[in-house]
């Protein structure tokens, strides 16, 4: 499927757009940029029967960035992006993605996002309305855990327990503060940050199977 372009108030930007038709999701990317592996991954929902979008997140910094978790020198590139990403202009951009998805005619539509990503899915839940959010492996939720009474519809945490950007305090005050029936928060144990990312350097098959298969019975209820 083509790229796309979006139009928000600051300017133009691209998305990576997959699937015919059926319910939406919205794909946060990692802070590697829309790269194989989201586009993989996007691909991978849209054979489980889904329209998805992952839009370019840093085009205000430097669009069309492609890295991976390989090299220092695309470590360095991600944190420099990182650093500089306006949290709350990520967010604008991806409700846009998300009306264009119901503009297009998916009548539900949830969100998914990994690393970075992760935390805007839980903003997702917090400031937008999906219809259901998944974060994996969010990193810096634990400082916005304010936002969580305005949280709505359903959301899953899947939580890395060793993770090495999200210490065992801030997954301990998550767990503690995010109580609500309709949020599910799963952990597993022995595995580090972006046990899911597909030929990641701390890719866990098991853990990684078990994570996807709840991501997807959790769509299949909320968004089919």
């Amino acid at each position: 499927m083509p790229e796309i372009t979006l139009s928000s108030p600051d300017g133009e930007f691209s998305a990576y757009l997959t699937g015919d038709t059926g319910p939406g999701i919205v794909l946060a990317q990692e802070i590697f940029g829309v790269n194989d592996v989201m586009r993989e991954t996007a691909d991978q929902f849209a054979k489980q029967g889904y329209k998805v979008i992952c839009p370019d997140l840093f085009w205000r910094q430097e669009p069309g960035i492609q890295i991976t978790d390989k090299t220092e020198k695309d470590w360095e590139k991600a944190f420099s992006l990182y650093q500089g990403f306006d949290e709350d202009k990520g967010i604008e951009d991806l409700k846009l993605a998300l009306n264009f998805l119901r503009d297009q005619g998916c009548k539900k539509v949830g969100s998914v996002g990994y690393c970075l990503g992760g935390k805007l899915s839980y903003l997702m839940a917090t400031r937008s309305n999906a219809d259901c959010n998944v974060s994996y492996y969010g990193v810096g939720i634990d400082a916005a855990l304010s936002e969580a009474d305005n949280i709505k519809n359903p959301l899953i945490l899947h939580i890395a327990e060793e993770d090495g950007f999200v210490d065992k305090a801030a997954q301990e005050k998550i767990k503690q503060s995010l109580t609500s029936n309709h949020i599910t928060i799963h952990s597993y144990t022995g595995v580090d940050h972006a046990f899911a990312r597909i030929e990641g350097i701390n890719f866990d098959e098991k853990a990684a199977q078990s994570a996807n298969e709840r991501t997807s019975t959790f769509f299949e209820e909320h968004l089919k």
